[in-house]
């Protein structure tokens, strides 16, 4: 059945798409972009109109010219001042009010990091509005979807608030491109220095590892692992998968790892295109921050763990037993094992019991046939040389 529309319902239809922006709160560490910006942005694009990011801290210059540069931004603010180091809340906060009002922008957003939910909440109560966190799809320009129950639930918010204030789970979008964009660049209205707190310094602990919520592959323990020691096992195999190390918040609780290493719904939201979980039962938790992985290859010797609900690979077995102590086992070069070449092509568990190698020597060997449970019905994984 086919209904009229009235011609000033098309109009406003069309006032509201194109009166509508989007203000992006770039996350930086003045010479390099943040990636879940990247997420962010293209999140952003999904409402329609115009979108803008701005940029404040002090000499971020390049983080600027590297935003201009990104597809489906229209216009890059940028706010230089000593007060805006360290990007604290209480400095920007100010900052993006005066921003708003400025270019009355409909909707403010930013990553679902540390840095985004410690700013966005002060932002939405000095508008007046109700924030809604952690959005994992945009339906229309005031409805928006959320994970509740630890993941186990999807929520269907609609936002009647004047300004949308929220932040984005960057790993339910897509990076957004670094070309093609040609979006200008202006200074943002400037704003006097709250004063209420200042940035002292920041000791950062530099790894070659990548980063844990932007690595392709990431190797996490549990409290199976029972030592902090044992963890050089999984710091071994990260190594050689050039991986990033995670770990459950049991790990973390029992001190085995730093808590900045907890992989979760109170810790960090990881998808990489593969995820091993080592000696990790699958708490609710936990499961709610590695669900959306790619790939998931669980070891435990418990085989009713959680875990295995999940995994796309399953091995039951013990760490500690038989063949999967040695460390040659993980990867590791020497003697008998997979060269650094060859186990950049791991062979993770396949349907065939033979697909137990990489490149023609053994890994995860099984002790005994009856230790081990693959599950049947799955191709080879991708990292699989067969």
């Amino acid at each position: 059945m086919l209904r009229a529309v009235a011609p000033g319902q098309l109009r406003r239809a069309a006032s509201l798409l194109r009166f509508q922006s989007t203000l992006v709160i770039a996350e930086h560490a003045n010479d390099s972009l943040a990636p879940i910006t990247l997420n962010t942005i293209t999140a952003a694009k999904r409402l329609g109109g115009d979108v803008s990011c701005l940029v404040a801290g002090t000499k971020c210059d390049k983080v600027a010219q590297d935003l201009c540069k990104v597809e489906g931004v229209t216009k890059v603010l940028v706010a230089q001042h000593d007060a805006y180091k360290g990007l604290l809340p209480e400095e920007l906060t100010p900052l993006i009010l005066a921003t708003q009002k400025q270019f009355n922008y409909t909707h403010i957003c930013a990553g679902a990091s540390a840095f985004g939910k410690n700013l966005l909440p002060r932002v939405a109560a000095k508008l007046d509005v109700a924030p809604i966190s952690d959005i994992i799809a945009i339906k229309s320009p005031d409805t928006f979807v959320r994970t509740i129950y630890a993941g186990n639930a999807l929520c269907t918010v609609k936002c009647d608030e004047k300004v949308k204030v929220f932040s984005v789970r960057g790993t339910s979008f897509e990076a957004a491109a670094t070309s093609g964009g040609s979006a200008s660049s202006e200074n943002a209205s400037s704003t006097s220095p709250v004063g209420i707190s200042e940035w002292l310094e920041q000791k950062l602990t530099k790894s070659d590892r990548p980063e844990l919520t932007g690595a392709k592959v990431v190797v996490s323990g549990g409290r199976g692992l029972k030592s902090g020691e044992n963890f050089k096992l999984l710091y071994d195999l990260a190594d050689e998968l050039h991986a990033a190390v995670g770990a459950s918040r049991a790990a973390v609780d029992a001190g085995y790892v730093p808590n900045d290493m907890q992989v979760g719904q109170t810790g960090k939201i990881v998808a990489p295109e593969l995820y091993i979980a080592v000696g990790i039962s699958g708490a609710i938790q936990h499961l709610a921050g590695m669900k959306d992985s790619k790939t998931i290859v669980a070891i435990n010797k418990d085989p009713e763990a959680p875990i295995f609900q999940v995994a796309d690979y399953g091995i039951v077995a013990d760490l500690f037993k038989g063949s999967f102590r040695d460390s040659r086992c993980f990867g590791k070069s020497g003697t008998g094992a997979p060269s650094s070449s060859s186990a950049s092509k791991l062979c993770l568990p396949c349907r065939r019991l033979r697909a137990f190698t990489c490149g023609g020597q053994p890994f995860f060997p099984p002790p005994d046939p009856s230790h081990l449970s693959v599950l049947p019905t799955l191709p080879p994984p991708p990292f699989c040389p067969q």
